[in-house]
């Protein structure tokens, strides 16, 4: 039998990640013969769990927390609850206070609003009043519109108007996120637990300065049903639930294989030349599922390309931080003082520490935006064997802590090495200051992560960009990426498309209907086409 690398395709997959899995598991199952081709030895992409501290410490380097992941229609549609096992924790966001103070937001609407008042009745009586809306959004707006490909502008407007729902979603999106929570809650603590509710990695103003959010993101910081969840033994779980999946289902994957150049032959997509000299012929389809410009200025060429996508490639964005990560093997799980207020700060999945003030928050975001590294530090964390014990030894712990950075802070003259260390250390205090059992005592081993590790690793994290491109209003919805390219044959299935960056799985679900359209394969599933559902609100209001 020949070998993955000797034979030709119906399509091939660029990239062994999560989307590009998706993607090729369902075009398996409908009957094409599938390639998934990775640069590296293993596959995942950002779905990577290592012992990098001392073993039986499973470490999250990329992705922890995933958003929603057991109820989407490819987690269903794919069996993979057979295989990957998602934690549900009861308590989603915990934040303690230097004062002694906590507050925590769980799935349980009256515990949330109760521990909100505990800080402002007004901010209480306000959630409420949003979480009603926030939770009717979601489910008939919000996540049918995730996972399907966006309407145009114009069409989702004008559907959307027909209904208070609808007109009530799109005067929150055309609000800057920052100017509405600070609008509605009085409270500093509230205010800053929703921005790192809406924000995606704890990166708060960053996420939150955008002039609009037509996705509607700030829905998120109101509504309860809908949450993150952790992958029971790590994130790779999920990759390797998605590779034993799409190999059951037909498809051949070939690693270690570098992509150089996709073939266009006659105008069109035809396959692929790897950096060794080797070719692999796609009849059908070439899909990309990695960044924008290593898939068309690398392996295409702009001679290649029309001005309209070369202008298109010079307006992208990527999001202008990374992430300096610390991950920790522990005797303990991190214990807050602030746990005499609230117990179950403790088992929040999502910690926010460092800062107490929107004026705090203010001047680490000004830090990071001038090129510095953040003279406070405050970061997102989680106590993730607490929540979930087989990712350390029985009766040990691990943590994490990612810290918004920029790609490369002026160190002052120190070395790379001594900068690591000495924001490690950094970390540790201030984490010691709101939970005393963070010593040097109760660390047994750290690991320091930034993005001058990950983008030698994940390549296509261009600039440390986790996302791949900027979640800004001109890149998101209706202004995405876009699956099809002016290419004919050749398709875009990554976190450029709809609906962004991070574990999502929504572009190469969508990718897969919109291909097996255009090729006239039957899909064994039914696509997610959010038009109807937004049709449903007038019908029904």
């Amino acid at each position: 039998m020949p070998k993955p690398l000797e034979r030709h395709y119906d399509g091939i997959i660029i990239g062994a990640g999560h989307h590009g899995l998706i993607l090729g598991s369902y075009l398996a199952k409908a009957g094409l013969n599938i390639l998934v081709i990775d640069r590296r030895l293993t596959y995942g992409g950002g779905l990577a769990t290592h012992e990098v501290t001392e073993p039986g410490f499973y470490h999250n380097l990329h992705s922890i927390n995933h958003f929603h992941i057991s109820e989407t229609p490819w987690f269903k549609d794919l069996g993979l609850d057979d295989k990957v096992t998602y934690i549900t924790p009861r308590y989603e966001f915990g934040q303690a206070h230097r004062d002694g103070t906590a507050l925590v937001l769980g799935r349980d609407l009256e515990e949330t609003v109760a521990n909100i008042a505990r800080f402002s009745a007004r901010d209480a009586a306000t959630f409420r009043d949003w979480n009603r809306r926030a939770e009717a959004i979601t489910a008939r707006i919000l996540l049918p519109e995730r996972f399907s490909e966006p309407l145009p502008q114009h069409e989702r407007e004008e559907i959307l108007s027909r209904t208070a729902m609808g007109r009530d979603f799109l005067a929150t999106t055309r609000r800057q996120p920052l100017d509405l929570v600070e609008e509605l809650f009085e409270n500093e603590h509230v205010r800053l637990l929703m921005l790192f509710k809406i924000s995606l990695f704890g990166t708060w103003l960053t996420d939150t300065l955008s002039k609009t959010s037509p996705m509607g993101s700030v829905i998120r910081a109101f509504d309860l049903q809908t949450g993150y969840q952790l992958c029971q033994g790590g994130s790779f779980n999920l990759a390797r639930g998605l590779m034993e999946t799409f190999i059951a289902s037909g498809g051949s994957f070939a690693p270690q294989a570098h992509v150089a150049r996709i073939l266009i032959e006659g105008g069109r997509a035809t396959g692929i030349a790897l950096a060794d000299g080797r070719s692999v012929r796609a009849r059908q389809f070439v899909a990309s599922t990695i960044d924008v410009h290593q898939t068309f200025e690398t392996m295409i060429g702009r001679d290649q390309l029309p001005d309209d996508l070369c202008r298109k490639l010079d307006g992208f964005r990527y999001t202008p931080w990374t992430l300096f990560g610390l991950h920790l093997a522990l005797n303990e799980s991190p214990r807050f003082a602030a746990a005499g207020f609230d117990p179950n700060v403790d088992r929040a999945l999502k910690w926010s520490i460092g800062a107490d003030t929107m004026a705090e928050l203010a001047s680490a975001h000004q830090d990071v935006q001038a090129g510095r590294v953040p003279k406070i530090v405050q970061f997102g964390a989680g106590p993730l064997s607490l929540i979930d014990p087989t990712q350390a030894p029985p009766g040990k712990h691990t943590t994490y802590a990612w810290h918004v950075m920029p790609l490369d802070p002026d160190l002052g003259g120190r070395s790379e090495a001594s900068f690591r260390a000495e924001f490690a250390d950094a970390i540790i205090e201030t984490w010691a200051r709101y939970c005393p059992n963070m010593t040097k005592r109760n660390i047994i081993g750290s690991y320091v992560y930034t993005a001058r590790d990950y983008t030698r690793e994940l390549i296509n994290m261009r600039d440390g960009d986790i996302f791949m491109g900027a979640f800004n209003a001109e890149q998101v919805m209706y202004n995405h990426f876009g699956y099809r390219t002016p290419i004919p044959n050749l398709y875009m299935a990554g976190s450029p498309c709809h609906p962004g960056g991070a574990i999502s799985g929504g572009a190469g679900y969508i990718a897969a209907g919109l291909i097996a359209r255009d090729l006239g394969v039957n899909t064994w599933w039914q696509p997610c086409d959010a038009r109807p559902a937004l049709e449903a609100l007038a019908d029904g209001a």
